[in-house]
């Protein structure tokens, strides 16, 4: 194949000057405006333009302005779209220097970077411009003098959607909270937890300019540096070696699902037309009472034997609720996000409705069990000391439900 065959391949002729998407003067007067070895373009946008087989060196069509991709999914779903050949585009705010690893995640022009802040809707605008599909994971699990969960979870929810719509977007992706829409009692505020609340109303948000949007309502998510795990796992959630609980973690049921999958399931959504205008339920494949996940993270980390660790009723502890109203007040980041909010979330059960989940996207589920040993190993009692087999009882599983 020589140069110029190439070069009708993609619908120019060779015949004295090039047009490309169209014909040559010379070939308006020819009776031969096409040929079979003439391809033209009819439209100009990202999916006509699909280049290789797959992979990180392809491009698939699919140009994704990723909202919030700095956070613990947002990571893993940067990696799983660099991989299938999606271009992205990321804001960010802050430094350069805290998104800067996500550029390894797609080949050399695929990932690119655009400061922008929630407020500004010319930044939103710049953003969501080339693009045919955005993806909203921003979120937050406290408040902050500057943001409250209402401005970001509701009014930035509907203020990207809005433009997106406005530049003619085709495809909007949300993610949500399980039990986001379960009236609950508080816990220790009254009214219940701002987070799960807000993040209810964002769906109703975006869905005045997306009806057709994708929602995803996850439970919550563990993987390496989560804040589920880690939270449990961390010095500063214990008082002294008791574990306070809301009702001690009786009468509370989780369904914990690995952040790998519910990642797994937005790019299979993305891909997936039937997906459209649905709302997914994304929940681990096991149902565990809270008291018996945590007793079952402490075997794990060998607290359980002379550490003397218990459980304790919240209520009674009044040392966790003290470092809970300083966290709350903190000018910085609260240590490990134990806030008071985060304990109004941990007192409520998760509640599944028949609505699609990760295996109607055919996402095969991850069970914690297989990974427990792997995600907890740095907190470990003598997590480096080589023992002998069998010095270590083997932790029992935790007991667990029917779902």
């Amino acid at each position: 194949m020589n140069f110029l065959t190439k070069f009708s391949q993609f619908g120019v002729r060779a015949t004295g000057r090039y047009e490309f998407l169209g014909v040559s003067s010379h070939m308006k007067n020819d009776s031969r405006s096409s040929s079979d070895d003439v391809r033209f373009l009819t439209k100009i946008d990202p999916s006509s333009m699909k280049k290789g087989k797959g992979g990180r060196s392809s491009f698939s069509g699919v140009v994704a302005t990723v909202f919030g991709a700095t956070g613990f999914m947002g990571r893993v779903l940067c990696n799983r779209l660099g991989k299938t050949g999606t271009q992205m585009i990321i804001p960010y705010r802050g430094d350069y220097y805290f998104v800067k690893h996500l550029k390894l995640m797609g080949d050399l022009g695929q990932v690119m970077f655009l400061p922008y802040n929630l407020l500004d809707e010319d930044s939103i605008r710049k953003a969501v411009k080339y693009s045919n599909a955005v993806i909203n994971l921003v979120g937050r699990d406290y408040e902050s003098r500057n943001f409250d969960f209402h401005k970001v979870h509701v009014e930035g929810a509907r203020r990207i959607a809005r433009i997106s719509k406005e530049m003619g977007v085709e495809k909007f992706i949300h993610l949500s909270a399980l039990n986001s829409n379960v009236e609950h009692e508080g816990y220790m505020k009254d009214g219940g937890s701002g987070f799960l609340r807000t993040k209810g109303e964002s769906e109703d948000a975006v869905k005045e300019y997306y009806p057709d949007a994708i929602i995803f309502r996850p439970s919550d998510c563990w993987g390496q540096h989560d804040r589920f795990l880690f939270y449990y796992c961390r010095y500063f959630r214990y008082s002294w070696k008791a574990m306070p609980l809301p009702y001690a973690g009786k009468g509370i049921f989780k369904q914990p699902v690995y952040v790998g999958d519910v990642v797994n399931g937005i790019v299979n959504a993305l891909y997936d037309h039937q997906a459209v205008g649905h709302t997914f339920e994304a929940v681990g494949p096991r149902r565990y009472e809270l008291c018996e996940l945590v007793d079952w993270f402490n075997r794990v980390m060998r607290r359980d034997g002379e550490w003397e660790y218990h459980r304790t009723d919240f209520r009674w502890a009044p040392f966790a609720r003290l470092k809970v109203r300083l966290n709350d007040h903190n000018p910085s980041n609260p240590i490990t996000n134990f806030c008071s909010d985060k304990v109004e979330r941990e007192a409520v059960t998760d509640t599944v409705f028949d609505l699609p989940n990760l295996e109607d996207l055919g996402v095969t589920l991850t069970l914690l069990e297989d990974r427990i040993k792997y995600e907890l190993k740095q907190f470990q009692f003598e997590a480096y000391y080589k023992e002998s087999v069998g010095e270590y009882d083997e932790p029992a599983p935790p007991k667990y439900v029917d779902t």
